[in-house]
């Protein structure tokens, strides 16, 4: 497995072609909310690639005013459950850190995803919420000590 913030138009192609097949056509979410101004413009994509190569997972973040947000986090249906999306969150946060060590760092998760993100250092933060009608909890990042 192997994790790279994005440089190149193609691997930005790739991550936005995994994020398609999850949310667009998996989860039927609009492909206008999915894709948004951020992907080309403020926004810090990853991507996980198999030890062959192959583009299995996505993820992104950005500052907004109110912290770092991390969004988008999809990884393929056969390459679940393999580590892949706890690889792209161990990177994204590693560089999260460093580029704004003071930060509130947080997301949107979906409701099968939360206890994911409880796993990594995260915790509900206010009521339950329907984004791009799907089931949410906000949570926010507990820095380690």
């Amino acid at each position: 497995m192997n994790v790279q913030r994005i440089t190149t138009p193609e691997d930005l192609d790739a991550a936005l072609a995994i994020r398609n097949t999850v949310f667009v056509q998996g989860q039927n979410v609009p492909a206008e909310l999915e894709n948004d101004a951020h992907d080309r413009t403020d926004a810090t994509h990853y991507l996980a690639r198999t030890d062959d190569g192959t583009p299995c997972g996505a993820a992104r973040w950005r500052p907004t005013e109110n912290g770092v947000k991390l969004e988008r986090f999809a990884v393929l249906g056969q390459f679940r459950n393999q580590q892949v999306g706890a690889a792209l969150l161990a990177s994204v946060l590693h560089d999260v850190q460093a580029a704004h060590p003071e930060a509130t760092v947080y997301l949107n998760a979906q409701l099968p995803a939360v206890r994911f993100y409880e796993r990594h250092g995260f915790e509900k933060v206010g009521e339950q919420f329907t984004e791009a009608g799907i089931e949410h909890y906000k949570m926010q990042w507990k820095r380690p000590a």
